[in-house]
């Protein structure tokens, strides 16, 4: 078995849309990045990787590519699937956290397990998405940005 943690932080801006998780949120501002800025899916991605030591999201899909530009970040989850399973490891679980302060994604939990789910080929019961705010403290509170952690546990599938 294997641990990766990943972490993933976006500015919050007008005119953007917000993804989270593979799905569009709506809320008056979006995550800016040279992708679609999905935070959750960029720090599973980070998980992945590290889990299976093979560097991190800016080494397999960096951002001073055009190759990525606004990519769907639904694409980079696969690929980076794609990746874990030429080393021979399948997920065991992922448990993930999202720091911000709005809009509340509860309503929209289990589509984003639903998402995720599919592309990681496990089960939704495989997949935890909790979210908590800073208090109205710091850059999150004050809605300029928002935070996503993931943990990720990988079995080893067959002999790499």
């Amino acid at each position: 078995m294997r641990i990766g943690f990943g972490i993933d932080f976006h500015q919050l801006v007008e005119g953007r849309d917000l993804w989270i998780g593979g799905i569009q949120i709506p809320h008056h501002k979006g995550a800016l990045g040279h992708s679609d800025a999905d935070v959750l899916l960029h720090a599973i991605c980070d998980a992945l990787l590290g889990a299976a030591c093979l560097g991190d999201i800016g080494v397999h899909f960096p951002d001073t590519s055009a190759e990525y530009k606004n990519i769907d970040s639904k694409i980079l989850l696969k690929r980076t699937m794609e990746l874990i399973q030429q080393e021979g490891y399948r997920i065991g679980n992922i448990d993930s956290t999202l720091c911000l302060q709005e809009p509340k994604i509860k309503p929209y939990v289990l589509q984003m397990q639903q998402v995720i789910a599919e592309i990681c080929n496990i089960s939704i019961k495989d997949i935890s998405i909790k979210a908590t705010t800073t208090e109205a403290m710091g850059f999150v509170g004050r809605e300029e940005g928002l935070v996503a952690y993931a943990t990720v546990l990988l079995d080893v599938r067959s002999e790499r």
